[in-house]
């Protein structure tokens, strides 16, 4: 499966790297709740942190690794490079500010946040390579790719490519590109595994939950990292849904109760965020 247990924490082991298999998404976070909230994650456990360009945050990111006390080798960072910035000097040129925002010598993972006509994929792949020579960044990969286009990525470069983070929760599984990257040894990162929190009304997820004594988001992330080369990144700013979100490693779901779970629907998928955004 590539996955260890250490800790605690569940490590899903790519390229012969262990990722957190949960980690902190900080999309929509800003300034002091968004410091605040990376400084908690990283008191109650986390160790796996995404930020991007175009989130606005990567300096409040960078304050809270920098005050909460914990080493910097045992977090796995990653940021994402504006699919404006795709050009070789701007790749180059815009991930300087982002690790001097961020306060880092070594950004664990750099990835293209969207793919882009505009700029041939070889180009941005040449960039992050050369950021890799250089040990500016430890890993690289892309966003927001369908397999062609994460194909595309890896033939682009002799690097290998680590990581595609894309949507990815239960009405909206990513069952090809999962296969695809346990398969190419390549992380899947799914962001928005609660579907902008819509799922925790799921009534199969909360059923299924009971037996366990957990929440539907916590069946939802269960579903998530119980995947081969799966990590999930949930954006929480709560200490009690942090703690929530972290605490899926003492059970399993059953063969049955995964494929329950996971119900593709492109209906489901947009009730779910609207439902997450505005409520019932």
């Amino acid at each position: 499966m590539g996955r260890a247990r250490l800790s605690g924490m569940e490590y899903v082991t790519v390229q012969g790297e262990g990722v957190p298999a949960v980690g902190l998404g900080t999309w929509g976070l800003t300034g002091e709740e968004c410091r605040r909230t990376v400084e908690t994650a990283l008191d109650v456990g986390y160790r796996h942190v995404d930020t991007a360009q175009a989130y606005g945050n990567e300096r409040e990111v960078g304050q809270a690794l920098a005050s909460s006390g914990v080493d910097r080798d045992e977090v796995f960072l990653t940021t994402k490079v504006r699919a404006s910035n795709a050009r070789y000097d701007e790749v180059l040129a815009s991930t300087e500010e982002s690790r001097s925002r961020l306060g880092v010598e070594t950004i664990d993972l750099l990835l293209l946040h969207w793919p882009t006509p505009m700029v041939p994929i070889a180009e941005t792949m040449r960039a992050m390579t050369d950021l890799r020579e250089r040990g500016r960044v430890r890993h690289v990969g892309v966003s927001n790719c369908n397999v062609k286009r994460l194909r595309a990525a890896r033939e682009a470069t002799a690097t290998p490519v680590f990581a595609d983070q894309v949507l990815c929760h239960p009405y909206h599984p990513q069952r090809e590109l999962q296969a695809y990257c346990a398969r190419e040894d390549v992380l899947l990162t799914a962001y928005s595994p609660l579907g902008q929190g819509g799922l925790v009304a799921d009534d199969t997820l909360r059923k299924i939950g009971e037996r366990y004594g957990k929440t539907p988001a916590q069946v939802a992330l269960r579903w998530a990292i119980q995947q081969d080369h799966v990590a999930a990144i949930p954006k929480a700013s709560s200490r009690a849904h942090l703690v929530e979100n972290l605490d899926v490693f003492d059970f399993a779901l059953t063969r049955y109760e995964l494929d329950q779970v996971a119900r593709p629907s492109l209906l489901r998928t947009g009730y779910s965020y609207v439902r997450g955004r505005f409520g019932p």
